[in-house]
Parts: C-alpha cells; sequence; structure tokens
C-alpha cells in the first residue's frame, strides 16, 4: 500500500524544466507591453527628456525588467536640465538597497526617489561652485575666463523641474517636482493627475512653506508699485517652490518631490507625461481626449499639435505618451460610467502594502486603480521615514540615505534629530545623514542661512 502511494506521488512530480517554462508562461501572460511616443517643439531650447526601456533590478535578469520616463523642463540656461536628465536616475537607483523582490523594491522607490532628488539638487549645487573657483583660478586668460564664464553662469543660476515616472509592470511611480505634469488616462476614460503642481501662484500650501522658511512672496512691482504677472519667491524671483537648481533664490525652494504611486487594473491604461508648454494650453482631460484611439507615438505628436493650435509656440513643448497595454488585446476596456463624479469617488483607493493580495484582485477585477503611496511633504524627516531600509555598506558601515557616502558609527546625524516631524523617539535611531546633508536639510526647513549669496 506504501509502495503504491510512494508510485503515484512520483507519478504526479514535475520536472524542474517544466516548472520553470510554465512560471516563464504565466510571467508573459501577467506582463503588459509598454510602448511610447515622444514629440516636441522648442522656442528656448531648455526641455530635455530620457526615456529608457530597459532598465533591469537584477542586472542580466530579464523579468526585473523595468521602464523610466522623465521630462525636464529648464529655466535661466540648459546646465540644470541637462545635469539632471544625465544624473538622477543613476542616484535614485543607487539609493535603493540590494537584493529586494520586485514588491519590497516598488515599497523602497518612494523614499528613493526623494534621496536621489535631493542629492542630485546637492551635487549640481556644488559643482556649479566649483566652476566659480576655475573661473578664479583661470581669470588672467581671457579667453578661458569668458568661455568658462558662460557655462558657469548657467550652472549658478539655472533650474529645472523634474517629472520621473518609473513603470514596472502595473505599478507607476511618479515623482515630480515643479510643474511639469504627469496624467493617467484609465480605461472607462477617468482622467486624473499623478503629480501636483509647485506653483507658488496656485498652491498656497506651498506659499505658506516658502514664508516660513524664510522667502518672500509677491509679484514683480514696476514704476509705480503696480504690481504684475504671477506670484514669485523673492529673491531670485522664481514662480516655482520645487525644482533642481536655482542657487540665487535659496534652499527654501526644494528639491523634495511629490511622489504618488498607483497600480493599474489589468485593462491598462496611457501616461501623458508633458512640460508646461503642453499644459498652460490644454487641460488635462482635453489633452487625454485629443488622443484616444491612436497609438503612442501619433498621440504625442496629436497632444502638441492641439497645444500648439490652442496657444501657438510661447514656451518648449514637450510630450511623452506611455500605453500599458494588457497581454491579451482581447480585453474590452469597462464602459465609461454614467456619473463621472461617482467614478472618482470610487477612482483611487488607497491599500495598505500589507493586505495585498485579496484587495488587489477584487480591485483589479472591476477595473480601479490601486492607490498605493502619496506623500508631497516637502520635510526629509518625514520623506526618509523609519530605518526599515537604511542602506548598510559591505565594510558594515551605514551610508549617509542622501548622498550614499560610508558613515563611520559616530559621524551618522539621524534625520530625526532636533525635528518636531519625528517618526521616532529616539533621535539617534536611522536614517542617518552626513554633516553636508544635514546641513542642507536646515537650510531647505529654514534652520539656517542657505549660504548662497544673491547680488
Amino acid at each position: 500500500m506504501a509502495s503504491g502511494e510512494g508510485r503515484r506521488r512520483l507519478d504526479n512530480l514535475v520536472p524542474l524544466a517544466a516548472l520553470i517554462r510554465r512560471e516563464m508562461r504565466i510571467e508573459k501572460m501577467e506582463k503588459p507591453t509598454v510602448k511610447y511616443g515622444h514629440a516636441a517643439q522648442s522656442r528656448k531650447g531648455e526641455d530635455y527628456f530620457l526615456i529608457k526601456m530597459d532598465c533591469q533590478r537584477v542586472p542580466g535578469n530579464s523579468s526585473s525588467t523595468f521602464s523610466v520616463f522623465a521630462i525636464f523642463d529648464g529655466h535661466n540656461g540648459n546646465a540644470a536640465a541637462i545635469y539632471t536628465r544625465e544624473n538622477l536616475l543613476n542616484h535614485i537607483l543607487g539609493a535603493i538597497p540590494h537584493g529586494l523582490g520586485r514588491e519590497e523594491w516598488n515599497q523602497a522607490l518612494p523614499r528613493a526617489l526623494v534621496a536621489g532628488f535631493v542629492k542630485t539638487d546637492k551635487e549640481f549645487q556644488s559643482r556649479g561652485m566649483e566652476c566659480f573657483t576655475l573661473i578664479l583660478q583661470f581669470f588672467l586668460s581671457l579667453l578661458v575666463f569668458h568661455s568658462t564664464l558662460y557655462y558657469c553662469a548657467s550652472r549658478e543660476t539655472s533650474g529645472t523641474t523634474a517629472t520621473f515616472v518609473i513603470v514596472d509592470r502595473w505599478t507607476v511611480t511618479v515623482a515630480s517636482v515643479g510643474d511639469s505634469r504627469c496624467i493617467l488616462d484609465a480605461q472607462g476614460g477617468a482622467v486624473s493627475s499623478l503629480t501636483v503642481d509647485h506653483r507658488l501662484e496656485e498652491n498656497v500650501e506651498e506659499r505658506k512653506r516658502v514664508t516660513a522658511s524664510g522667502g518672500e512672496v509677491g509679484r514683480l512691482s514696476i514704476v509705480g508699485g503696480v504690481e504684475i504677472g504671477p506670484l514669485r519667491c523673492w529673491p531670485g524671483g522664481l514662480c516655482l517652490s520645487r525644482s533642481i537648481g536655482d542657487m540665487d533664490v535659496g534652499e527654501f525652494i526644494v528639491p523634495v518631490p511629490y511622489v504618488k504611486q498607483v497600480k493599474l487594473s489589468n485593462a491598462g491604461g496611457r501616461l501623458i507625461i508633458a512640460s508646461d508648454g503642453i499644459w498652460d494650453a490644454l487641460p488635462s482631460e482635453m489633452a487625454a481626449k485629443s488622443c484616444r484611439g491612436l497609438p503612442a507615438e501619433l498621440a504625442a505628436v496629436q497632444v502638441v499639435k492641439e497645444a500648439l493650435r490652442t496657444r501657438g509656440l510661447k514656451d518648449d513643448t514637450t510630450c511623452i505618451v506611455v500605453d500599458i497595454i494588457p497581454p491579451d488585446n482581447s480585453i474590452q476596456p469597462p464602459t465609461p460610467p454614467k456619473k463621472l463624479n461617482k467614478l472618482r469617488a470610487l477612482f483611487f483607493r488607497k491599500k495598505c502594502y500589507d493586505s495585498a493580495g485579496k484587495v488587489s484582485k477584487k480591485l483589479s477585477a472591476i477595473g480601479i486603480v490601486e492607490e498605493l503611496f502619496e506623500e508631497g511633504s516637502a520635510m526629509l524627516a518625514e520623506r526618509l521615514g523609519n530605518d526599515d531600509f537604511t542602506p548598510q555598506s559591505t565594510t558594515g558601515l551605514f551610508t549617509c540615505v542622501v548622498c550614499q557616502i560610508d558613515l563611520a558609527p559616530s559621524e551618522g546625524i539621524s534625520v530625526h534629530a532636533g525635528s518636531i516631524f519625528s517618526t521616532s523617539s529616539k533621535p539617534w535611531q536611522g536614517p542617518f545623514l552626513c554633516a553636508d546633508c544635514r546641513n542642507k536639510k536646515d537650510a531647505m526647513e529654514g534652520k539656517r542661512p542657505s549660504g548662497v549669496k544673491v547680488t
């Protein structure tokens, strides 16, 4: 009897190779197809973009692939936009601990995005100061002086918005500073924003934060005391409250991004990522409606055409359209509801990571987009969180959560130290900052002068 049961168990065994093939088929069935299109019209030459389809969480593992799409809208020169395009992705990935699975990796993304944005801003500003040191060293040579002066002046005064999108299967994570925007056009016709505009004219909370940190907010004053134009931050006159760069404004203009992470239903959806050249001409709903039914490549062109038709070419105008397509193209999109206000009430449902399983399946089945994460605070103590993902180097030393340099036990300064926003009752607990990053944190929060001289 026992031997018979043993033979039946052996008969039920499946070879390892067959299991691997089965898992690969299932994975292929569950993985959406990502297609994109890009279009742009230039006026100032300060818009830049990044499209990278072949990123991998685990090098050499094709099943860990994710995609990156980003737009950088520069101002007062293009140096900040170029530097951010070339370095931001590496800074973000460098802040994610190694060896994480897909779900843990996506959980670590929001904090890594904050660290990557702040590190990019910090390093860009420090390199700008190095340029001026170079000028002083070579000022005797007029040729070197003038050729270097233009480049370094751009570094000193330039800044950029950054809207950075990571698509990992059905999970979309967006981080943004400034007024470039990313919207989601979900199957069924519901359009929602995955970013928040950091314009002083429109964002009351940001105006309060800037003034509380030592900045002044007001309009441009002309002869006779007449005020014109949008609200600006002084010194500097910037209309934005968050950006990367902008050394001449002061560090109350922070690089800390608003971050939102959602999981699409199995019906997929479309992302439209664009600079303000689009959004100053088209409301989100109109931009989405103008390109429905078109493939991504033509959709991006159509959105730019519609913006130019409405407003003309008054600014750099850049658009990326990303389609996240179900593997089974026969899936029909859900019928748009008759009452849109009810849909908006249901469209985003917050969900804890701990309850991923059954809730995820139920929401996906009825076409609802899950909101996994959302945070927009400018305070690093709130954004860098607890020490669940505190990076540790191979030497056993902790690293700065922002710039990733090794810290000896006596060197690290808790991100919570001296903060009323601390989530820890012990300010010596991680995550930790190096002295330079702690100084930057204090300057951004108005706890000390930024040290930037404005003339």
